[in-house]
């Protein structure tokens, strides 16, 4: 992998350990155990459909693979918000993990942009 792609492995790996690390302070400070049970789903499915996308077997499954860890990303941008919004997760915190959703759903529909069939759906 080069350029976006290898930086999305990065941080994608980054950002799920930071959701797990949210669902553990969400379960054991907050007691709450509905919406973090789905970040941490959506959260950590994000680097791992990254993950997979490194050993697609044609570009048309590398970019399938993106593209449901982009839809992954907008998943787990929803489920922060209404943590936040909720009152779940303090105004620091969550604009510290927010900014890394947003970076990876820009990281994401750039690379997904390079596809051809793409480009007028991203």
């Amino acid at each position: 992998m080069v350029g976006n792609e290898s930086i999305i492995s990065g941080k994608s790996k980054d950002f799920a350990l930071r959701i797990i690390k949210l669902y553990s302070y969400l379960c054991s400070n907050k007691k709450e155990y509905v919406l973090s049970k789905q970040i941490l789903r959506s959260g950590t499915s994000i680097g791992a459909n990254v993950k997979e996308a490194t050993m697609a077997q044609s570009k048309p499954d590398f970019y399938a693979k993106l593209h449901i860890s982009l839809k992954e990303a907008a998943e787990t941008e929803y489920w922060l918000e209404l943590l936040h919004e909720s009152g779940f997760i303090e105004e620091e915190h969550f604009k510290s993990i927010y900014v890394d959703c947003k970076e990876l759903l820009k990281i994401l529909t750039s690379i997904l942009k390079t596809n051809p069939k793409n480009k007028n759906n991203c």
